[in-house]
């Protein structure tokens, strides 16, 4: 199920991956996106949301945007599931409103970022994560002007 969500207050970003969840947050305006953090999953392993719980106390976020991976096509496949199934369990947890975001060509936006201020993604790949939650709650808030 998809919420609405606050239109003033920090939302959070999640961008799910198997190894590695990116993680942004807005200013209480929802103009602006940053990085926030990377988590680390281990394989065959649960979520992390007890990491999870500890940024979510620490930036009192509205709501959150969970990245929801669709194909080139459009449509949802067992990736998008998992996706839905991290935001069930965020909105069980916490209480908080989860939105999904289409987030095909979010990695490769971050790659193409960082590629283009000259930088090298080798060793990166934290960072290409959590650049690629602030580019999919960027396009969100972008949406919503």
């Amino acid at each position: 199920m998809t919420a609405d969500l606050p239109t003033e207050g920090r939302l959070l970003a999640v961008d799910v991956g198997e190894k590695r969840i990116g993680l942004a947050v807005s200013d209480p305006s929802q103009t602006l996106a940053q990085p926030l953090a990377t988590l680390t999953r281990r394989a065959g392993r649960r979520f992390p949301l007890r990491q999870l719980r500890e940024h979510l106390d620490a930036q009192q976020p509205v709501g959150v945007i969970v990245g929801l991976p669709l194909t080139p096509e459009g449509a949802e496949d067992e990736r998008a599931a998992q996706a839905r199934a991290v935001g069930d369990l965020i909105t069980e947890k916490s209480g908080l409103p989860v939105q999904y975001w289409d987030e095909r060509m979010s990695t490769a936006r971050a790659l193409g970022a960082i590629k283009e201020m000259g930088g090298s993604t080798r060793g990166r790949k934290g960072d290409v994560d959590r650049l690629a939650a602030t580019v999919i709650l960027q396009h969100f808030l972008d949406s919503r002007r």
